[in-house]
């Protein structure tokens, strides 16, 4: 299941896209408009400017923008970022392997051929969407209403 964090900051990341090109934002707005706790919210955005996502400015007109394309920012960046492994267990993992200690044999293990599966297919959509696309999603859903 998609961690608070993780849909929190996807969602940050959704408001700022939609306002490429204006202001930064105030995290205040943000929370309020995305319905995100502000102290959580200002961890998180801390974390996706340190990764280089945002740029932030201080004092009178400050807050949060966009550092990079929203057709550059992928989903499967912001999941490791905020929660780390994509996989559902550790010895399928990519980036945060490790054995599992009850593992008899990685080679026979059913358990991990399958999870490797639902790793590479769930990658290959993380990997192809961008915020952007949410974005263009969530406008043709609007726009069949």
């Amino acid at each position: 299941m998609l961690s608070k964090k993780t849909k929190y900051a996807i969602k940050a990341l959704v408001s700022l896209g939609k306002n490429m090109g204006n202001p930064p934002i105030q995290i205040s707005k943000i929370a309020e408009e995305e319905k995100i706790p502000k102290k959580f919210l200002e961890q998180i955005l801390l974390d996706l400017r340190n990764a280089g996502f945002l740029y932030s400015k201080k004092g009178a007109g400050g807050g949060y923008s966009l550092n990079k394309d929203p057709k550059e920012i992928f989903l499967v960046q912001i999941m490791r970022i905020t929660d780390g492994p994509i996989a559902m267990v550790p010895c399928a993992s990519l980036n945060f392997y490790h054995k599992c200690e009850e593992c008899k044999s990685e080679t026979t293990c059913g358990i991990r051929s399958v999870f490797v599966d639902v790793r590479d297919a769930t990658l290959q959509i993380l990997t192809e969407t961008s915020i952007a696309n949410i974005i263009e999603r969530e406008n043709n859903l609007i726009a069949e209403v």
